[in-house]
């Protein structure tokens, strides 16, 4: 629901049947703090004191809550990397991997527990063109700062590396060259021209059995990146599984000492002359001092922290602009991606989240994303059978409430279930879209763990307090003090799944 719905069934029908209720109180206090902005005093056609500096404080929360919610993109790729960075350090030749697959400890929007995770944060203005030399039989992506997959030389890829990119699976040289690159490019490389100077790496191995991880942490292990110019640094290769680290989204107002950070070593491509006019306009200003006072800094702060909650309200809707997210008419799965273009069934935005009949930039999609997720490419959302990935995404049970750990729950996947590689259901925090912290090993349950199955080929997943007597291969834990999403994931869909023919029942709760 858009905040324009919501608005008026708030000031409607809602108001008046619950004119006692917290939520009634709560918007009428809400009108009332824009009544009083709307009725500050002026005297003799001026402003008094006490006016201007309300309305000077509010316009700067204001802006600064907007371009938070416009640089959330930002933000989240920052968030990683400060996290990552303060952990196991800087430098392109610094790549962690999560050799014993990534849990709960490592705070990050909707990880997947069932690959190999490797990512890394590299520099091209400070350290020039970089090559990355890839290993075969891995899937990767180059995303510039805003989570753009980069542009590859030729106009057939963008950002993808691996099987989907234009080594097809078999490694190569893939070179990374910084905005208005103007020297000569030299041959043998796979060239990737990114729309900023710094470059989010985002690798990710495979394995066959979770009792085996070491031969997809070795393939990762051969990943080389350098600068295509001067001398190398030996790479390393630290362990970060198991290991607490924050790389959400920055959630205060340290996100606007990092964006200046960002804006300082970028050049004017990082935004248009309006956004940098608004970044300005807070004290963001490329190259110039930041240094806000006291009273600046609790603005600043409220502002990070209303931006966030702000976007965590759109990410949990079903629907954007009147757009349905929903998958299937009659279930609650959801799937973000299902309207880029190419190939999604709305054919309105694409991977810069532009709609594309439209020309601008639909901000309440791109909040929506990145709220809960990170890093997309074309070959993810790939609809060739038996390519890319399916997201299943379900915030509700089957009655459209939202998923309450105290509550016990059953997930019915019918037969044939329609993943060529293999597939997994993830938990995580409604909170914040990380893991879910539920005293397991991981918060995930898939194929590869094999759990018991029907008679009929289908199989039941559990979620809930306690394991179902019998059910406990097929059981996830969920902490009763904390809700929760579930992410489906069918790695290599095929057929049945793009043609909707195969449809996983809802979620349902079991007394």
């Amino acid at each position: 629901m858009n905040f324009k719905n919501q608005l008026k069934i708030f000031t409607g029908t809602a108001l008046s049947a619950m004119a006692f209720t917290g939520l009634a109180r709560q918007s009428l206090a809400g009108e009332t703090h824009y009544r009083q902005l709307s009725n500050l005093p002026f005297v003799q056609n001026r402003p008094t004191a006490q006016t201007a500096q309300t309305l000077t404080d509010e316009l700067f929360f204001q802006r600064a809550t907007q371009v938070y919610l416009w640089a959330l993109p930002l933000v989240n790729t920052l968030g990683m990397q400060v996290g990552s960075e303060k952990a196991f350090g800087s430098g392109y030749n610094i790549l962690p991997i999560w050799k014993d697959r990534l849990n709960a400890k490592t705070l990050v929007t909707t990880p997947n527990s069932d690959v190999i995770y490797a990512m890394n944060y590299v520099d091209l203005g400070k350290d020039g063109p970089l090559v990355v030399e890839a290993p075969p039989n891995m899937q990767g992506i180059l995303l510039d700062y805003w989570q753009r997959p980069i542009p590859v030389d030729g106009g057939k890829f963008a950002g993808d590396v691996g099987f989907a990119g234009p080594d097809g699976g078999k490694g190569g040289k893939f070179l990374l060259l910084p905005p208005s690159y103007k020297g000569k490019v030299p041959q043998g490389y796979y060239v990737y021209r990114s729309g900023t100077n710094s470059v989010f790496i985002f690798l990710r191995g495979f394995y066959n059995d979770p009792a085996n991880l070491k031969p997809a942490v070795a393939l990762l292990e051969q990943t080389k990146i350098y600068p295509l110019n001067g001398q190398a640094k030996p790479m390393q290769f630290p362990n970060a599984s198991n290991i607490p680290v924050n790389m959400l989204p920055i959630n205060n107002g340290s996100a606007f000492d990092q964006l200046k950070r960002l804006v300082d070593r970028e050049d004017n491509h990082l935004a248009d002359p309006d956004w940098l006019g608004m970044l300005a306009l807070i004290g963001i200003i490329k190259g110039q001092p930041f240094n806000p006072d006291a009273h600046t800094r609790e603005i600043l702060d409220s502002a990070a922290k209303t931006g966030y909650k702000m976007s965590r309200v759109i990410g949990f809707q079903d629907v954007l602009k009147d757009n349905s997210l929903k998958i299937y008419a009659d279930r609650h799965w959801i799937n973000p991606l299902d309207n880029i273009t190419p190939p999604g069934a709305g054919k309105t935005l694409n991977l810069s989240w532009t709609n594309v009949a439209g020309g601008y930039r639909d901000l309440d999609a791109r909040i929506w994303f990145f709220t809960n997720y990170y890093a997309v490419s074309p070959g993810m959302i790939s609809k060739v059978p038996g390519k890319g990935a399916a997201y299943m995404i379900s915030f509700t049970d089957s009655q459209g409430k939202p998923l309450v750990g105290a509550n016990s729950y059953i997930l019915h996947l019918p037969s044939n279930i329609p993943a060529a590689n293999f597939w997994s259901v993830t938990l995580y925090e409604g909170a914040n879209a990380s893991g879910l912290e539920n005293g397991q090993s991981f918060p995930s349950l898939g194929s590869r763990n094999k759990p018991k199955q029907n008679p009929d080929g289908s199989t039941d997943i559990y979620f809930g307090t306690n394991a179902p007597k019998g059910k406990q291969s097929n059981w996830m834990a969920t902490p009763k003090d904390k809700g929760y999403f579930a992410i489906l994931r069918l790695y290599g869909p095929t057929q049945n799944y793009l043609d909707k023919s195969w449809k996983p029942d809802d979620i349902k709760q079991v007394k």
